[in-house]
């Protein structure tokens, strides 16, 4: 049977990749937990700094495996209490989206829950939440407004409308929309630009940025400045 994830390391970048292809990589209870083992292992191995989630086949995640609601338990699939935006928010490291097809509702929050998307020129995103009468958990209401704005989010999660990468990009869903066939060298160009760089410096500023959105927006600008100045004193010192 095959294995609902897939992990590979090149290097320094972990490759994490959905795979239930029969299924649009629909999501049940195995691949959340293959899921958040993947994430877990990335957060706790010291050789590895990026990671990349992806899709098998022509979907990058259909969402909810409907299928599976009665007998899968996708609320706590590993009986750890943690869910999806638990064990991605609390890996430092980044975690890039390679979108390579459909991203819809549960599928569309795995991506929110990423830094940051690169998607394929097949790719598409959809809430239908509404749609299929099943409330957001992962993210949805909060992280889809961060990205795209308050109206565009009422927009999106209220008609179900699916919007095109063209759109995503325009919206500032995705940073950027490649060919198909270049999906994963890009992410994996990008991947190793982040570990080119002073990692330990990437990982502050990853958590300075994202200080902001659990706080005020003075409060945190006044963190990024306490960093600056108590790195200036260390310095003289």
């Amino acid at each position: 049977m095959e294995q609902p994830i897939l992990f590979e390391c090149e290097g320094e970048v972990a490759v994490i990749t959905l795979n239930r292809p029969e299924r649009r990589n629909a999501i049940n209870q195995a691949l959340l937990q293959g899921l958040y083992d993947a994430i877990d292992r990335v957060a706790g191995d010291g050789g590895i700094k990026v990671a990349i989630i992806t899709g098998s086949g022509k979907s990058f995640c259909s969402g909810l495996d409907l299928a599976c609601l009665a007998t899968d338990n996708l609320i706590d699939p590993r009986g750890d209490g943690r869910d999806m935006v638990d064990v991605m928010g609390e890996c430092e490291k980044p975690i890039i989206g390679a979108v390579n097809g459909y991203a819809i509702t549960g599928g569309f929050e795995l991506a929110l829950n990423c830094d940051f998307l690169i998607a394929s020129e097949n790719a598409s995103f959809a809430d239908t939440h509404a749609k299929v009468g099943i409330q957001p958990g992962w993210g949805m209401t909060q992280f889809l407004q961060q990205a795209v704005g308050r109206r565009r989010a009422k927009q999106m999660s209220l008609t179900c409308e699916f919007i095109s990468a063209g759109r995503a990009l325009e919206w500032g869903l995705v940073n950027e929309v490649v060919a198909p066939d270049v999906l994963m060298d890009r992410a994996k160009t990008v991947a190793r630009q982040i570990c080119a760089v002073n990692f330990d410096m990437a990982l502050t500023v990853k958590r300075l940025i994202e200080h902001r959105d659990k706080s005020f927006f003075v409060d945190a600008l006044a963190n990024e400045r306490k960093g600056l100045k108590e790195l200036a004193r260390l310095t003289r010192s």
